[in-house]
């Protein structure tokens, strides 16, 4: 008989994972919320998804179609891309998992850059993996690093492009002379969740890498530009044998029936698209501006979202102004386990709480 102390141990290595922890989502009592910590669209949702979620209600007590035909195909439809090559998930990071899930054995080993997206490192180590870390030159990914710590036991290489939280990225002439230096069994993994805010003709997403390789895969996220992150919608472009390894290892019904509906709108609302992209083109230029007039450091950024790194004098921290901006409603992310320990990141919202942050900045830095 079982020791009455006996309970469930979790498998070696699971409980030293950190956390991934969300930014801050509430103000204090009484002041208007501006949250800008979680690089969430200032515009919501496209009124299509509205008219597709309403459509759903009324048959919720059907299970979604499996395979996410519909969304597929709006997806192969607007990139010109095969829908047999396309993996949908419940958000980018569930398809991040199941790549760790799906290509580590225990003590295989995955790369990822020094600044890159935490939940690399939650995901290699969950699967039982080594992560392999990177270092960023000028909080840039470098091609050299990252192939310098290519063994025989490397099997994936992760890169955020744009990266959060640093907003900055690899020119695709660098990301082919990336995966030109990989072995045909190490899969590039390009995380693409900020392609859409990229105005640099130097920049391509990967969609045309996965095409003529069978070790790219490129992720994309809908919670961003399209306005559905309380929905979780992802989804991936890989070669089929990928796909069909992933498709094994997946939830049955990974994407719920209002997902679907959902990303299938947004996705054809171009204009809905436009002009959340003019927008934060025109603010991440106002901003930097703003901000560096300040004195203050700005990353430049190609994504929706900018990295503000603070002096490390007495009431000037990062941690000063985000208390001083948490007081006024303006919430902004703490970076510290990305490494800047002294930054914020501020996602690009509205005007009012653009002008905000930038009026409260100015009075801080003035104390």
């Amino acid at each position: 008989m079982a020791s009455p102390s006996a309970r469930p141990v979790p498998r070696p290595g699971v409980m030293e994972i950190e956390a991934y922890v969300p930014g801050k989502s509430r103000a204090p009592d009484g002041v208007k919320l501006h949250k800008l910590s979680s690089n969430e669209t200032p515009f919501g949702a496209s009124p299509r998804v509205q008219e597709a979620i309403r459509e759903v209600a009324g048959h919720l007590e059907l299970y979604p179609d499996g395979q996410s035909s519909a969304l597929r195909q709006a997806i192969a439809e607007v990139h010109g891309v095969n829908p047999a090559r396309i993996l949908c998930g419940n958000g980018s990071d569930e398809l991040l998992g199941l790549l760790a899930q799906g290509f580590l054995q225990p003590g295989d080993e995955a790369i990822h850059t020094e600044h890159g997206f935490l939940v690399y490192d939650i995901y290699i180590r969950a699967a039982g993996g080594v992560p392999m870390v990177a270092k960023e030159r000028d909080e840039r990914a470098d091609v050299d690093a990252i192939l310098a710590l290519v063994t025989e036991r490397t099997r994936i290489v992760f890169l955020a492009n744009p990266n959060n939280p640093t907003g900055t990225y690899l020119p695709f002439d660098e990301v082919r002379r990336l995966h030109a230096g990989l072995p045909g069994n190490v899969l590039l993994v390009l995380d693409a969740a900020y392609a859409e805010y990229v105005r640099r003709n130097d920049y391509a997403a990967g969609l045309e890498l996965v095409s003529e390789n069978e070790n790219v895969v490129m992720t994309r996220t809908f919670s961003k530009i399209h306005g559905l992150a309380a929905l979780r919608v992802g989804w991936m472009l890989g070669p089929e044998g990928v796909i069909a390894a992933l498709d094994r290892i997946r939830g049955p019904f990974n994407l719920n029936a209002m997902a679907i509906a959902a990303g299938t709108a947004a996705i054809r609302d171009r204009q809905h698209v436009e002009r959340s992209i003019a927008h934060n083109t025109e603010w991440l230029e106002r901003l930097t501006a703003g901000l560096e007039a300040l004195e203050l450091r700005v990353t430049p950024s190609v994504g929706n979202f900018l990295l503000v790194h603070f002096p490390e004098a007495a009431g000037r921290t990062a941690a000063d102004a985000d208390a001083f901006l948490t007081e006024r409603g303006f919430i902004l992310r703490r970076v510290a386990g990305y490494g800047f320990p002294n930054a914020l990141r501020m996602t690009v919202g509205t005007a009012e709480a653009n002008e905000g942050v930038l009026a409260a900045l100015t009075e801080f830095t003035a104390r």
